[in-house]
């Protein structure tokens, strides 16, 4: 009897013990879970001013502002705008026939164009 008594005990002390854990991590956990809140408000906070800096920093009168003092703009005048069909005509580009088409040498070697950006020389033939 006395043997079961002791069991019960040590199971009580053990049972105690693990609930104690449990409350301790949960405390834990709800620190945790508070600094991470209050770290949450602060990037928030944070973001705000940061969204108020930058729509200050794009208001129109304040850009007005700045290309004044910085780009030393002219107005445009009145007189530089005109219709479309007081244009001069296109003047006629005719390749002439000695010529090759610019166009169909690509079509027909498009490496020429990776040689002529690149500046590479073509791949040597063994």
């Amino acid at each position: 009897m006395r043997l079961v008594n002791v069991l019960v005990i040590a199971a009580l002390v053990l049972a105690a013990a693990a609930v104690y854990k449990i409350k301790f991590d949960s405390i834990s956990q709800a620190q945790h879970l508070v600094k991470l809140r209050m770290d949450i408000l602060r990037e928030q906070e944070a973001i705000a001013a940061l969204r108020a800096e930058w729509a200050r920093l794009d208001a129109p009168p304040r850009i007005e502002g700045l290309t004044r003092r910085h780009l030393m703009l002219k107005p445009v005048d009145a007189r530089q705008f005109d219709r479309l069909d007081s244009l001069p005509e296109r003047p006629s580009e005719v390749v002439p026939a000695d010529e090759p088409d610019p166009i169909g040498v690509v079509i027909a070697d498009p490496a020429l164009i990776e040689r002529a950006a690149t500046g590479s020389l073509p791949p040597a033939r063994r």
